[in-house]
Parts: structure tokens; sequence; C-alpha cells
């Protein structure tokens, strides 16, 4: 896909990664469209504020007929609890899948017939390293962004008769407030990030491994898992 006058639609774009794939889709000639909660804390110049929150359906509604010229979704926004899921509270497990899968699941169905009736595109969904790794103390992220890989491969089969393609980016910790209070010893730039899938959207790869640890962990996965 041709960046270059795509329209695009940045969910979570006030910070971090989204802030990040929204400016470089400016510099690589697109027009974006910010979305976030509040829209009034996005603070990138050339870009358009738009309300969104991924967990409200009128929401989404409202922002889709703003932005009636996408042709590019980047399913960015997410929330991270540290909740596992036994012993953790089930309304943060709720939550965390509310707003990694059924919030993107929502705002793509929202978005796919726009894209499609503006001559195709892409959806990208932000993914993590834990949708492979499952440690007890992010169980609720983890299974969420589990759901979100089979979501992302699911619909890619499904959208691709209609012209949409679909990308999903996997990407170990990052130096945002995300990941603030993770211990890590490198956490990755979200500038880094934010170009290389910009790189493979252009190109129309359906997965970008972002980093070391994540290329590490997908390449082990057919390993016969360690007893605890």
């Amino acid at each position: 896909m041709e960046l270059k006058d795509a329209v695009a639609v940045v969910t979570g774009a006030n910070r971090g990664l989204g802030r990040q794939l929204a400016i470089q889709l400016l510099e690589r000639g697109a027009k974006v469209y910010a979305a976030a909660r509040r829209p009034e804390s996005v603070d990138v110049v050339g870009v358009i504020p738009l309300r969104l929150d991924v967990t409200d359906e009128e929401s989404i509604r409202a922002a889709a007929g703003v932005a009636s010229d996408a042709t590019l979704l980047v399913n960015n926004a997410g929330i991270f609890t540290g909740t596992p899921l036994v012993a953790g509270d089930l309304d943060s497990v709720r939550l965390e899948m509310e707003t990694n899968f059924f919030g993107p699941l929502a705002v793509t169905r929202a978005f796919a017939p726009i894209i499609e009736s503006n001559g195709g595109g892409a959806v990208l969904n932000v993914l993590s390293v834990l949708s492979w790794l499952h440690p007890a103390g992010s169980g609720a992220y983890s299974a969420a962004k589990s759901a979100a890989w089979a979501q992302s491969n699911a619909i890619r089969e499904e959208l691709a008769p209609r012209g949409i393609s679909v990308s999903a980016l996997h990407v170990g910790y990052m130096n945002t407030d995300m990941a603030a209070d993770v211990p890590a010893e490198r956490k990755t730039d979200p500038a880094e990030v934010a170009a290389q899938a910009l790189d493979a959207i252009e190109k129309g790869l359906p997965e970008i491994l972002a980093d070391e640890i994540t290329r590490q962990v997908k390449q082990n996965l057919a390993a016969t898992p360690t007893p605890v």
C-alpha cells in the first residue's frame, strides 16, 4: 500500500507508539486522523484530532462518520493492567479483553466498509510478544493479545477479497508510558518500531517482528514447553 496520500486513522495516537505512527505517517504524505478518548490530548501538529473510545460503540460510529475517507486503520489503542488470570480481579481481566480484543474488532468492523468503499487499503493491528509469551503476572494481557493475534489472522483472510490487507505488529517492551514500570534490560524506541511497521504496510507484509526478543520467541513457538 502506498502511504503517500493515504488517509489513516490511528487509535491511541496521543502518546507512545501511536503518536510516533501519526508523526511518521504525516512525514510520508498521509492525511492522519489522530484518535484518542480525549482528542484535546493530541499534540501532533498537522493531524486531525478525533474522539474515539474503542470500548464505546457510539464513539466508534461517530468517528467512522467523521473519517469517512479512511484507507488505513491502525488499531493501536490498548491497556495493560498487570492482572493474573486466577488471582486477579475478574473485572480487570474483562477490561483487558474489552479494550485489547473487542475494541480493535469493533473499530475494524466499523471501518472495513469505509476502506473498501474508498478503493481498498490496509489494517494494522498492534499486538505484542506476549501474544506468544505468557507470564503469569500478565495473564490477562497475554490472553487478550493472543486472541487479537487470532483475530488478525482470521480477518486477514476475510478482508482480502475486499481489497484490504491486514498486518500484525508484534513487539516487546517499548520506551513508552505503558511499559514505564516494567523492568527490562532494553526497551525499544517507539519511533524505530513505527518506521518498521509503516515499511511493512507499504510492502504488504502480514506480520512484523519488531525486535530481537520477539523474533526469538516466535522462532521458539514449536519448542516443547518447560515443566513448571
